[in-house]
């Protein structure tokens, strides 16, 4: 772009039309400029969009970022909408979830001998909250699936990629405290 001022609003509008993780690379592609030039110019968005009086801010990963509103308007955001409270994650959920987290990619077989019980629900479960995903195949006889982490993980949790993630000690205390816990007493957490 001849003038950079003119980067700001062709990503603000890039971002919002898309509602979903748009690439750098992609801003790069359609604006006609380096990558470096349009992550400099999103996180000078960023800062705009920090402002309190704003009900909306830029959340970026290492390869992506788009628009999310901000935490303290989520239930205004869930009234007008009509969404209901999140899945739940149980502690047997988030187990499995801490163990592809942190030995990604990883098998259901795996994961049972870590944890010495049938994961199959859990793991599941997970697939289908989108926190999990099929990352291809163990190269061995009967080619057992791969199981990793998604984008959708990492927005849950408030992280930018895989390298924010606490001490593996620590993951299951900070994920109870960043989940509400559920209002019915037992041992679940809302994603």
């Amino acid at each position: 772009m001849e003038n950079k001022e003119e980067l700001y609003p062709v990503i603000e509008a890039v971002l919002f039309a898309a509602g979903y993780p748009v690439p750098y690379e992609r801003l790069a592609e359609i604006t006609a400029e380096d990558v470096e030039t349009v992550k400099e110019a999103v996180t000078t968005l960023q800062e705009k969009y920090r402002d309190e009086a704003c009900g909306i801010q830029i959340v970026t990963f290492d390869e992506d970022c788009q628009f999310c509103t901000k935490e303290v308007y989520e239930g205004y955001v869930r009234e007008a909408l009509g969404i209901k409270q999140g899945g739940k994650l149980s502690n047997s959920s988030l187990e499995v979830l801490a163990i592809v987290a942190y030995h990604q990619p990883v098998t259901r077989q795996q994961i049972e001998h870590i944890r010495g019980v049938d994961s199959s629900y859990a793991v599941s479960n997970l697939v289908l909250k989108k926190l999990i995903e099929e990352k291809g195949r163990l190269d061995v006889p009967g080619r057992p699936v791969l199981f990793g982490t998604t984008a959708d993980f990492l927005r849950c949790f408030g992280f930018h990629s895989l390298s924010d993630l606490p001490d593996a000690s620590s993951f299951i205390d900070e994920a109870q405290t960043a989940l509400d816990v559920d209002g019915d007493g037992g041992d679940t957490f809302t994603v």
